[in-house]
Parts: C-alpha cells; sequence; structure tokens
C-alpha cells in the first residue's frame, strides 16, 4: 500500500497508538511486534474497543475485518508515514542528542520556546526508531516549532533518525561514557552523535553548538552555526553563577537566569535553552519564566524530603560521565550528613568493571559518611573502605535499609533505568 493512503487513514484518525491497552477514541491503532508481543494478536481488539483503523502485517488477520489495514511491514510503514507526514508539516524541528541531559534540556528549550511560539516536543523518552515517528505523528499542522530528542546506542542511528526528523536546527548536549558497548568506547560516541551535525552540515541546517565543549567548537568551520556559552567569542555569552547549596543560575547580558535546578551538570543544559530561545527571538523576561518554571520530575536530579531526609533522586538512566557528575554536585551542595546510594550502571560491554571501580575509588576520596552500592557489578568492586557496603540485589539493600535508617541525611540516589533505584524511597 502506498504511503500517501495510509497517510489518509491516519489523518482519519484522531492520531496513532501503539499500545493496545492505551487506546482513544477513532485512534489509529499500529501492530508493531516486538521479542516477546506480537501487536497483530490486539488488531481486533483494538478495532472493537474504538479504534478506527488498524496497521498489521499478518494476512490471516487482515482479512477479518475491513479497517484492518494490511502492509507489509508495521514498522517499516511506522516509519515512513512520519517522513512523510514530517514532509507536509511547515513545522520549524530541533534535534537534540548528547550522552546526558537530552530529555531535561528538551524540555528547558520547549518551556522557554512556549512562551512565543505553538510547540510540541518528544514525551518523555521516546527517542529511539519508534518513539521518533511517534513525536512525528503529533505534530499538527499550526505546530511551529517541534523538539526532537533522539537516542542512540551504535553507530548510523542518529543518522537514520535524523532522515526522518528532518531537523534544520540541531544541539548535542555532551559526549559522555554512555552505551559504550554499542558505540565502542568514547571515540566511538563522538562519531556516533556528531553523526547530527553531519546530517545538518550536508542539508543546510544550523549547528547549536556549545563553544565551551573542546569537540563542539571543531565544528565552528561549518555555517551557519550560533554558539553559546561562557566564552567571550560566543553568540550568546553566559556567565555561569556558582551558588553553593542554591538553585543554578546564570546570566546573559546584565539579566540573571534563576533556575530550580541543582547540579553543575545542568548548567549547559539550561545554557542550550537560553541559547535557543535567543536564536528564536524570545524576550529576556520570556526566557526567565522558560528556565525559572520548570521543575524537574520524573526521577531527574528530583528533590524529595521523607522525614527529616533530604532526597536527591537521579534514577532515570546513569553511566560513567553522569554519575560522576552527579557525585561531584552533590559533595559540592553538601550541608548535611551525607549518603550515596547508587545502583550499577548498563550497557558498557568491556569498560564495565573498570567504570564501577572508578566510582568506588571517587567516593573513596571523598568526605561522604556512607557508601551504598547495589548490582552484581558493584557487588565486584573491591573496596577496604568501611564506609562501602555492597549489596547483590535490591531486596538486600531495602532489608538493610529497614533494619538500619537513615536519618537527618541528605542521599544521593543513582543508578541505571533497568535498576528502578526509585523503589528505595519507601525504604527511607
Amino acid at each position: 500500500m502506498k504511503i500517501i493512503k495510509v497517510h489518509d487513514y491516519f489523518k482519519d484518525s484522531t492520531g496513532v497508538e501503539t499500545d493496545s491497552r492505551k487506546l482513544t477514541q477513532d485512534c489509529f491503532f499500529i501492530a508493531l511486534r516486538g521479542q516477546n508481543f506480537d501487536g497483530n494478536q490486539f488488531a481486533e481488539v483494538a478495532i472493537e474497543k474504538g479504534a478506527r483503523y488498524a496497521l498489521v502485517d499478518r494476512p490471516e488477520i487482515a482479512k477479518k475485518n475491513k479497517r484492518l489495514i494490511l502492509v507489509k511491514d508495521t514498522l517499516q510503514c511506522l516509519q515512513e508515514l512520519a517522513q512523510y507526514h514530517r514532509k507536509k508539516l511547515k513545522t520549524k524541528i530541533i534535534g537534540l542528542t548528547g550522552s546526558n541531559g537530552k530529555t531535561t534540556t528538551k524540555e528547558l528549550i520547549n518551556s522557554v520556546l512556549a512562551k512565543k511560539f505553538n510547540t510540541k516536543a518528544t514525551q518523555g523518552n521516546f527517542n529511539n526508531h519508534i518513539g521518533v515517528p511517534l513525536t512525528l505523528l503529533n505534530f499538527e499542522e499550526n505546530t511551529e516549532i517541534g523538539i526532537v530528542e533522539m537516542g542512540a546506542n551504535h553507530q548510523k542511528e542518529i543518522d537514520f533518525l535524523c532522515k526522518l526528523a528532518q531537523p534544520e536546527l540541531g544541539l548535542i548536549t555532551n559526549f559522555g561514557q554512555a552505551h559504550l558497548e554499542g558505540f565502542g568506547g568514547i571515540n566511538g560516541v563522538i562519531k556516533g552523535k556528531s553523526e547530527i551535525y553531519k546530517y545538518l552540515s550536508l542539508n543546510g541546517g544550523t549547528l547549536i553548538l556549545n563553544i565551551d565543549d573542546p569537540i563542539q567548537r571543531k565544528w565552528m568551520s561549518y555555517n551557519p552555526h550560533y554558539t553559546f556559552g561562557e566564552h567571550s567569542d560566543a553568540n550568546c555569552n553566559l556567565k555561569y553563577l556558582r551558588r553553593k547549596s542554591k538553585p543554578l543560575a546564570l546570566k546573559i547580558e546584565d539579566e540573571t537566569i534563576e533556575s530550580q535546578l541543582h547540579g553543575e551538570y545542568n548548567f549547559s543544559n539550561i545554557g542550550a535553552a537560553v541559547a535557543v530561545g535567543k536564536f528564536f527571538g524570545i524576550s529576556k523576561v520570556q526566557i526567565q519564566l522558560g528556565i525559572s518554571s520548570y521543575q524537574s520530575i520524573n526521577n531527574r536530579s528530583q528533590s524529595i524530603e521523607r522525614g527529616n531526609n533530604k532526597i536527591i533522586l537521579d534514577a532515570y538512566n546513569a553511566n560513567p560521565s553522569s554519575m560522576e557528575s552527579s557525585i561531584t554536585a552533590f559533595i559540592y551542595n553538601l550541608k548535611n550528613r551525607g549518603v550515596v546510594i547508587l545502583g550499577d550502571m548498563f550497557e558498557l560491554g568491556s569498560f564495565t568493571q573498570q567504570a564501577h571501580q572508578k566510582i568506588i575509588e571517587q567516593l573513596e576520596s571523598s568526605g561522604i559518611k556512607r557508601i551504598l552500592v547495589v548490582g552484581e557489578h558493584f557487588f565486584r568492586t573491591q573496596s577496604n573502605d568501611p564506609r562501602v557496603i555492597r549489596f547483590e540485589s535490591l531486596e538486600e539493600i531495602k532489608k538493610f535499609l529497614r533494619q538500619n535508617p537513615i536519618e537527618n541525611s541528605e542521599i544521593l540516589i543513582k543508578g541505571s533505568r533497568g535498576m528502578t533505584m526509585e523503589t528505595l524511597i519507601d525504604s527511607l
């Protein structure tokens, strides 16, 4: 079936849904397949529950109802549909990737641009080969600016996502030690993430560059580009205000921009949002409102109080770079008795044990009063420091926390998403 016809079905619906448990009336259900599921099995039920159409790739199922639309491959069709839809839009699209801070930066940019434009952005972390198409299909004719987050764990993935989204502007938050297994080391990370700049340079797009990052400075020979940072040559010159135990702030010209975020690693995320706002002609007053109104949620540097404990929950994801930065920021802002609870970092391949051991050594040289680590990788680390207590599973550490309550402390909790470190909160 030609993609133009599939797009007609899409336009005749209220939007795309891939989860049969989240159907809305008159939606377009797309039956995707995974390792442990086959959406085709739920297509008929989707129609019964109110979906206007369902896209399937199994002929025997398509025969059962005329509103079951047969294609060769539903995932490929979803991607082609999103690409076709994007071409129909006049929306200006900003592509965003990086090892750390993608989602926070995306949300900050959206908060700033929404003060002047009709904007839409990636929901949650829908940033892969399925999430990006769904994001694009959520953009409408009146969407003036779309912010598309792009994640990757191997080469050519960002390039593929760029070809779907066709961004006109793009930025990279940073290059860190994330997905080392798939990228094959930090040089592979740099090459993979830089695919967004390469795409833009080949297609006349604008690069938004952090001038303080020596890797990104190398792209300044390409035009057009727009730079931000503390370097005096930046188009958007910023001064980061380092204030201990207070939310982050920065200055642009004579205006102070306040935020609700902590952790020095968030300076460049805020700076990127300020720069994009200035690039699009947002006033300093509106930029201030956009930054100051944003509050981190969903386990991202989230501040929580439990009894007389203050908890920084940064359990959305973790890699060696973000782990080290979070610990450094936590120690810098520490006013009270400090406790660190860390979970395993994933997708590090041959770098796994070295990376976990390095984190232990960083903590051993700190003034942290208690260090609790959990997961099979941290469990295999070596330490003679009595402050370091290792647990193999979450159940073990939960039991320990119930039997040994932590009181009157500041607590950092961080780990990879698969560790579900947020489940420890109820044990504190």
